[in-house]
């Protein structure tokens, strides 16, 4: 199975999670985790390894995180490392809601790694954009 893992600092992992269970329904291959505020790095890889119990060993992993080399991400990859899943793993740093729906399109989809990188950063790229405004002279005057 292929497994899309959440991680951040605060409750942004989880909340992202959150809004996928109510846009996409639930589904049993979508974990996250997060080193909320005033938690240590113990603490948080205490957590995870609860969170990926379910990933077996013939497992694929996606890992989403907040921050390129921040915490939650490094230690991460490091737990993934200690159970044997390192090789199975993909990794992205800049966590974002439609990187993470474009991730879990790609696993549902059966993408292969190069397809679903593309398919991710493109995501990203284009998620991160500015929303052009259009306003008439009357509204303007209605501001």
């Amino acid at each position: 199975m292929r497994y899309l893992l959440l991680v951040s600092h605060g409750t942004m992992a989880p909340g992202v999670h959150s809004v996928i269970r109510m846009l996409l329904g639930d589904r049993d291959n979508v974990l996250s985790c997060s080193m909320e505020d005033g938690v240590s790095a113990d603490a948080f890889v205490a957590a995870l390894r609860e969170v990926i119990v379910p990933i077996a060993a013939d497992d694929s992993v996606i890992v989403l995180g907040d921050i390129v080399g921040g915490s939650p991400l490094t230690n991460t990859l490091n737990a993934l490392t200690e159970v044997g899943l390192l090789p199975n793993t993909i990794a992205f740093g800049g966590l974002s809601l439609p990187m993470a729906i474009s991730a879990l399109m790609a696993i549902e989809d059966d993408l292969d790694d190069s397809a679903l990188v593309e398919n991710v950063t493109n995501e990203a790229r284009e998620g991160a954009r500015q929303v052009e405004l259009m306003l008439d002279d009357e509204d303007e005057e209605d501001l």
